[in-house]
């Protein structure tokens, strides 16, 4: 059909996977239904591209002049709780709507049906002759099960040619098979936990929750090793039983073999996984089961909030305190409190679970928003690690070194037992700086405002925050003397030079995710959980759950690293980390320590690790959260206004504060530099928005972005509500 004869039908709304501030008006053709939630695709300038048809109002413009929609996609539309949360994150996040459909419209090739697949069935002939091959081929296919060709050869353990030759004889008829599934069905009697006393109570309060329906959000607050995923699977199952898809969302999904490996030891198969590792014909597949019903339960990533389930019962969000459900890109969101909206909006019950809370979560349960379930002991009665400070102003390491003795001695006695040890840093790399000891040079990333740091394994300079990187020179390039650069402070990869020299005869693995891409990351994981490694050394992914059956000392190597800095959340986030890294120890019952080392004994967050008193540290927090009017007793914001000149930057924040409305409410706080004042050849200044718990932030934000200045060349400004990272 031409465009001249083309027959508007009506107008329908649609939004477009790009930076706009509302939905783009097209005409729907004749014949074609759409609805609200249908995926279609269509013209967008000189090209095409797929976009959801929404509900609102449309341009009141006569529909001859509007461009038709060109496809309606043959899927599922996504559902209303799903549109409604789409918009409920643009506004709270100030972000164009058409970037959070983006992120559910990531996968384009899953908007049609996967063919189906070529197949055979037993046609109810016999073979002309029967040999021993043909009769097991046979065996499996008498049932009249449809069967792929390679697959019926491999599972009766024959050539293809066997099969090929039955087809011959008209033994099979040709059919198409449906897509496979990317997983089974999970089956909520395989394996039935054996919980403890403490466990089936807690168990037992999650299932209510998930059978009265309705929305709650929960939080199991367990010590490390309490059995808090046994438990909540059982939150799990009854979801299931219900009919309901269940979305587990994990901090680092790609590293969390062990988790699908428990799963499937409880339901007998693993869940859909989502995660930015996965290969894009799996994110397809995925994506499309995950709208069709195929898949019930998801283990995913943050961005796993935003696939298109039609059936969502239940989310539990594992280690909600960690840092990594903030998103940092384009739509800035952090998926444990948008998970917890996605329950209400869709009136489900939502998980928290975690060894140590976050403040915001502790806040909620203590004033009965959130009902708290507690776990007090571990799992199988096992001790918890004593935990000691070493005062390192007392026991220094050796010259060149950073290991205390009290830490060194500790491991011989842990390698004498053939037990394992975990040393803790988190650092990457080997040194933080690398300057030169005749002229003072310092290695700086060339468009970051940061020292490069030293990789030693690779002999290269890195920026952690751009990714440049460059060899490591003989030569200072500033003075030109050779042999004279030195490395100045410790990267795990020193601490292992450090452990090799120091324990010659020890199995040593380096866990890091610049030495090793994520399939070798859990392969060595397994490993250490099968003993073969002495001495482990690592960044802060060991301390994301991994269960280690025979790991019974760890040490701290710098308790002090996440203290140094200005961020309100500093306290709280090394007490956490500190708290889940020691928790690797003695998680089967062996005798266990946890040593720390400090130039900070006396620091409230040390004396409540080592004390073990959490409920202390919680409380104190908290009061000063209160007193400072910070989250979750006020409310933040943070615009970041980067340019390619500093002079750019610093002009353009100044306007935007000079337009900033006059509240009782809220305060503005800056333009400042940036701590990291650049990053990939941008200058970034910050402005920081305080109000207080009522305050309308992006009432606020929105005004004043409204009437300042407009971004111009190369000027962009990025809205953070609820900010996490300070730099």
């Amino acid at each position: 059909m031409s465009q001249d004869s083309f027959i508007p039908q009506k107008i329908v709304p649609v939004l477009v996977p790009m930076p706009a501030e509302r939905p783009y008006s097209y005409a729907v053709p004749d014949g074609m239904e759409v609805k609200a939630g249908s995926i279609v695709r269509v013209p967008l300038g000189p090209r095409e591209v797929a976009g959801i048809v929404t509900d609102g109002s449309t341009d009141s413009i006569d529909a001859k002049k509007l461009r038709p929609i060109s496809e309606l996609f043959d899927c599922p539309p996504v559902d209303g709780d799903m549109l409604r949360f789409m918009r409920w994150a643009a506004d709270y996040t100030i972000s164009p709507p058409g970037m959070v459909a983006r992120m559910v419209l990531r996968v384009p090739a899953a908007f049609d049906p996967e063919p189906p697949v070529p197949g055979l069935r037993f046609a109810g002939r016999e073979p002309d002759r029967m040999t021993g091959a043909r009769a097991r081929v046979l065996e499996l296919a008498e049932d009249g099960m449809a069967w792929t060709r390679t697959g019926l050869a491999h599972a009766a353990g024959v050539s293809a040619t066997v099969v090929d030759g039955l087809v011959t004889q008209g033994v099979f008829e040709h059919v198409m098979i449906p897509p496979r599934p990317v997983v089974a069905a999970p089956d909520v009697d395989y394996a039935k936990a054996a919980l403890s006393g403490e466990q089936e109570g807690a168990a037992a309060q999650l299932v209510d929750a998930v059978s009265a329906g309705g929305f709650s959000v929960s939080l199991l607050d367990g010590v490390t090793g309490s059995g808090k995923t046994e438990v909540y699977f059982e939150a799990v199952a009854k979801a299931i039983e219900k009919g309901k898809q269940v979305l587990i969302l994990l901090p680092e999904i790609a590293l969390t073999q062990q988790f699908l490996d428990r799963f499937h030891d409880r339901f007998g198969s693993k869940p859909g996984e989502w995660h930015s590792d996965l290969a894009p014909r799996m994110r397809e597949r995925v994506w499309r089961q995950v709208m069709e019903g195929q898949i019930r339960v998801v283990a995913g990533a943050r961005s796993a909030l935003f696939l298109p389930f039609q059936e969502l019962g239940l989310i539990v969000v594992d280690e909600e305190h960690d840092p990594a459900y903030k998103q940092e890109d384009r739509v800035y969101y952090n998926a444990r409190d948008m998970a917890v909206v996605r329950g209400h909006i869709g009136n489900f019950p939502v998980v928290l679970a975690s060894a140590t809370p976050s403040i915001e979560s502790q806040v909620n349960a203590g004033q009965g928003r959130y009902n708290r379930i507690k776990l007090t002991g571990r799992y199988a009665e096992a001790a918890m690690p004593d935990l000691k400070s070493i005062d390192m102003r007392r026991s220094p390491p050796r010259p060149g070194g950073f290991l205390s003795p009290a830490l060194v001695e500790a491991i011989n006695r842990t390698l004498h037992r053939q037990e394992q040890s975990l040393l803790f840093l988190n650092r990457r790399g080997y040194a933080p700086l690398t300057l030169c000891r005749v002229c003072g040079h310092r290695f700086q990333c060339p468009d970051c405002s940061s020292w490069l740091v030293e990789h030693r394994f690779r002999g290269q300079l890195v920026c952690h925050q751009c990714g440049h990187h460059e060899a490591r020179p003989e030569a200072c390039p500033s003075c030109g003397t050779l042999d004279h650069l030195v490395a100045c402070g410790p990267g795990v990869e020193r601490i292992a030079e450090e452990a090799e020299k120091t324990f010659p005869d020890a199995r040593i693995i380096v866990l890091s995710s610049d030495l090793m891409g994520v399939k070798r990351l859990r392969l060595e994981l397994d490993a250490i959980a099968r003993g073969e490694a002495d001495i482990i050394i690592g960044t802060q992914l060991v301390a994301k759950g991994h269960n280690f059956p025979n790991m019974t000392l760890v040490g701290v190597v710098d308790a002090d690293l996440g203290l140094a800095n200005g961020d309100p959340r500093a306290a709280e986030r090394t007490f956490q980390l500190l708290s889940q890294v020691t928790g690797r120890a003695g998680r089967t019952g062996k005798k266990s320590l946890g040593l720390l080392q400090t130039y900070q004994p006396d620091h409230p967050v040390m004396r409540a690790i080592v004390s073990g008193d959490s409920q202390a540290f919680y409380e104190r927090e908290i009061e000063e959260r209160e007193r400072s009017g910070l989250p979750p007793f006020g409310r933040l914001g943070s615009l970041i206004i980067s340019a390619a000149t500093r002079v750019e930057a610093e002009n353009h924040a100044r306007a935007l504060r000079r337009a900033a409305p006059v509240s009782p409410q809220i305060s503005v706080l800056g333009p400042a530099e940036a701590p990291l004042a650049l990053v990939r050849g941008r200058h970034r200044f910050r402005l920081l928005i305080h109000g207080t718990r009522k305050a309308d932030i992006q009432g606020f934000i929105r005004a004043m972005l409204a009437a300042g200045p407009k971004e111009r060349g190369s000027v962009r400004v990025q809205v953070d509500i609820d900010p996490q990272s300070f730099l």
